[in-house]
Parts: structure tokens; sequence; C-alpha cells
């Protein structure tokens, strides 16, 4: 039997699939890292955290998974968007990298529109400006640490350095870099036009290849740390999203998945890159071969939970807390929830936005909030696939992966909301996943990555909106809408007393 492994580099933690021919995980293996929290709004991590850790997973992979490591034939990544990694003359890391979910940048979002142009820059890169994109993170340095951008000669994102260290070779595949605002998104090329506006040197930009490209063999020294055959190869792989639409099948025109995890994801497959949504959704190149993908994004999904299970159920688990949301009626007897924790990315793109409940009495209990916390977190998903739906697209199925879901209450919630039928996976493994069948595909095992969809993918159980419930939740839906237009003046002015 042969395998692959797929790399995913999340933001908490990197999570290692061993797979095989049949798509069966044979092994996985996690490994945690922190984040660096230095000021409200930051957001940073040392990469060589993701290097000790990613080669101490893929040493105890190889130490406990029982197979003959010359049967583990190519390995590929899937890795957290938009993070900023400088590198000097010698590729040695000049400071932190500034995360995805950094929102220290807002200025710089407003100097990009203020010389480029809104419009100009939307029809470039298909994007808003957004803080959590990697421009505005350059501007940042470049404006706050000008001594350190002085001695920048390349930048690239967190799975890419990654690569590098296993392979010594330096590449940023087009997925990823199509998150960075500097990529020409339908011309796939660094936009000379951007860099010359904005005084950046378009050198700093990395070569680009294609996420299931051969980038190269494991280095010697990587594979004595980990026990892997100096004959392994590397693949490029691609951005955490674009492999979730691998790993779950999104690979033809109007296949759509919803992904919650830390943050939740709505992504549909496109043929092209020439459609005009007028920023209101993200537009990306795909990780497959000649394709793009919309995207919508809500900031605090899973964290949402978390932070309601953290400050409200410390000592119990999921299960415990969720076990009742499945008794209290559909709307929560008038209770919302907004899940705007950290600012909200579609459609608002607002990082002074903050979460609320809105309409509790004294009749809510605590199944009534947590119920209401799963349906804030699902409308707001749903916004994006309401800007879809706008659009044209036919939204009739909806692939659901992530922590959303593990709970078959929230499963038929999204049914209900998206008005849609909601398809669980066999396989929960998203990104990883993916990235493994990039490996698979660029190892030559398939002759297209369908063809491996196919052999690695089921549908394990399916469900159907129930049309009152849906009924019901498209009146309320107009409601969760209007909450951030009646709170979004008062957040503004509660930013000043946040310290």
């Amino acid at each position: 039997m042969k395998y692959v492994i797929g790399v995913d580099l999340g933001t908490s933690a990197v999570k290692l699939l061993l797979v095989n021919q049949k798509g069966e995980v044979a092994h996985e293996v996690s490994k945690e890292y922190p984040l660096i929290h230095e000021k409200t709004g930051y957001s940073e991590q040392d990469p060589e955290e993701w290097v000790k850790q990613t080669t101490a997973g893929l040493a105890e992979l190889v130490s406990t998974a029982n197979v003959d490591v010359d049967a583990i034939e190519g390995m590929s990544f899937s890795g957290q968007m938009h993070g900023l990694v400088l590198l000097d003359e010698n590729n040695e890391v000049l400071r932190n990298a500034i995360l995805w979910n950094d929102t220290r940048t807002t200025p710089q979002c407003a100097e990009i529109y203020e010389k480029v142009g809104k419009e100009k820059f939307i029809g470039i890169t298909k994007n808003l400006a957004l803080e959590g994109f990697t421009l505005p993170k350059i501007l940042w340095v470049k404006e706050n640490e000008p001594d350190l951008y002085a001695q920048a000669k390349t930048f690239v994102l967190p799975k890419d350095y990654l690569r590098y260290r296993i392979t010594g070779e330096l590449q940023m595949e087009y997925s990823d870099a199509a998150g960075t605002s500097l990529l020409d998104i339908s011309a796939k090329d660094w936009s000379k036009e951007i860099c010359e506006i904005l005084d950046i040197d378009i050198s700093i930009c990395p070569p680009l290849v294609n996420s299931h490209d051969n980038v190269g063999n494991i280095t010697a020294d990587f594979a004595k740390a980990t026990g892997l055959a100096g004959t392994t190869d590397v693949f490029a792989g691609g951005a955490d999203n674009a492999c979730g639409a691998i790993g779950s099948g999104i690979l033809s025109p109007g296949k759509t998945f919803a992904s919650i995890g830390t943050s939740g994801v709505v992504l549909s497959y496109e043929e092209t890159g020439d459609k005009d949504y007028e920023g209101k959704v993200h537009y990306f190149n795909h990780a497959a071969p000649n394709a793009y993908y919309t995207m919508g994004v809500t900031l605090s999904a899973g964290h949402s939970l978390n932070w309601f299970k953290s400050t409200f159920a410390p000592e119990e688990d999921f299960a415990t807390l969720l076990q009742d949301v499945g008794t209290v009626p559909v709307g929560s007897n008038g209770l919302l929830f907004t899940p705007y924790l950290v600012g909200e990315r579609t459609p608002h793109a607002d990082a002074t936005i903050r979460g609320s409940f809105i309409g509790m009495d004294s009749s809510h209990k605590r199944k009534h909030f947590a119920r209401a916390v799963l349906e804030g977190i699902t409308f707001s998903l749903n916004e994006s696939i309401d800007i879809f739906r706008e659009n044209g697209k036919t939204i009739d199925t909806v692939y659901s992966i992530g922590g959303g879901a593990k709970n078959e209450d929230w499963l038929q919630m999204q049914a209900d909301i998206f008005n849609a039928k909601i398809v669980k996976l066999t396989s929960e493994q998203g990104p990883g996943m993916g990235a493994a069948m990039l490996a698979a595909f660029g190892s030559g095992w398939f002759s297209t990555l369908e063809e491996c969809a196919d052999a690695f993918l089921a549908e394990a159980e399916s469900y159907e909106p129930i049309p009152e419930n849906a009924e019901t939740y498209a009146k309320l839906f107009k409601v969760y809408k209007d909450v951030y237009t009646q709170t979004s003046s008062l957040n503004k002015q509660l930013m000043d007393f946040r310290s």
C-alpha cells in the first residue's frame, strides 16, 4: 500500500494525516503552538514554532504509524492564509509572522484605497483591502518598522515558509497568493501596477507555482530529523480554504461547502476569474488546476461557541453544553446573537463591530443562549449564501465540514437557515485531506482531482430543510441583518472605552 501525507498548518496547531490509496486516514498526529497577542488587535506567531512542531509531529507519525517510509510517496500542505513572513537576503525570518486575524492595519487599508483607488484595486485583486490580508501588513511594517523593512528581500505565507524549511526551495502557490492583495487574480501574476503605486519593490514577491506542482524532495537534514525517506516528493499545496474545498469535493460548478472552525467559511466553485461580485465576497484562485472560488467569511464562528463555553460552562464539554438545544424552539424564543466578537468580514468588512445578544428576557435559560449562538453563527454564514444567490448562483446542496458537522441539531439548523440540503461527509478532515489529495494527484495516483475525490470522499448522511422552520428562519434572518445596522454606530462609540 502506498501513502501520502497531508500537512495542515492551522492557526493553533499543525495536523498531520497519513492517507492511503483508498483515501483512508491510516494515522494522524496534531501538535499545538502558541499565539502571541502583545496588544489589542495584534496576533502573531513565531514561524520557528511551525517548523519545530511539524518536525516533531512527522517524527511521531513515522515512528507510530507502522508503515514502511519508502511507501510514503509524497507530501503536500494546507495552511492558514494571509500571514506575513518577512525574510532577509539569507531567507532568515526578520520578525514574528503577522497573522490573518490581526486587525492593526485599518489605516493601511485606507491608504490602499486612497492611492490605488477602490474600484481599480477590486478590479485587479477581486477583493476588498482588508485588515487580515497580507499587503496591508507589508505597508504597516514599512511605515512602523522601516529599518526592519529595509532588510526584507522577500515575503512568504505560513505554509510556504514551512515548505521552504522542508525542501530548501522558496515559492508561493496561486491559491495563497490570491489572498495577499498583490496578485492579479485573472492574469495569475503579481500586479506591477499595485506595487508601483504603493512603492513596493515587486522583487519581494516570490516565484509562483501551481498547487499540485512537485517542488522538490525533503532535505537530508529534514529526513534525518523525521525519519522520512529522502526521496519523499513535496508538492506545493494550497490555502486552507482551497484545500478544504478539495477535501470536500468542491471541484465543479454549483458545489458549495460551509466550514465552521475558529472562523467560518462558505465557499463555492467558480469556473472563471472574470465574474464581478464587487468585492462583497472573496474571489480567489482555487488549488484545483485552472479554477477559482468565491468565499464569504465569518470571523468568529467556532470562536463564538468557544467563547460562550469558556465563559459560561468552562467545566463542561461541548456535548453537554449543547445537549438541550434541540428542545428550544426555532428562533430561540426571540433571542438573537450576532457573532461579531472580533469584528466581521462578510459582508460588512468592519473591524469595530462587536457581538450582541438581542431580545433577552427572564424566560431565557442557558439552553436558549446556546441555541442562539448556533443560530447567529449560521445566520452570519447565510449572508454569504444570500450574496451568491443574488448574483445568480444556484445553491441547493451544501457540504458541511468542521465543528458545525459534529452536532445533529446544528446540521438541521444549517439546512433550515440555508434552505438547502446539508451533506455530511464520512471524512471530516477537510483541509488536511485536501492537502493529501494534492499529493496523491501530484504523485500520479489519479489523472484528475475529480477522480481522486470520487475515490477518497463519500457522503455519510444528509439533512433536508423543514419547510416551516425555513420559513421562520427567513423572517428572522431579516431581523438579524438589521442588528448590524442598528448597532454599528453604538459599537464605534464603545471603542473609546476599550483598553
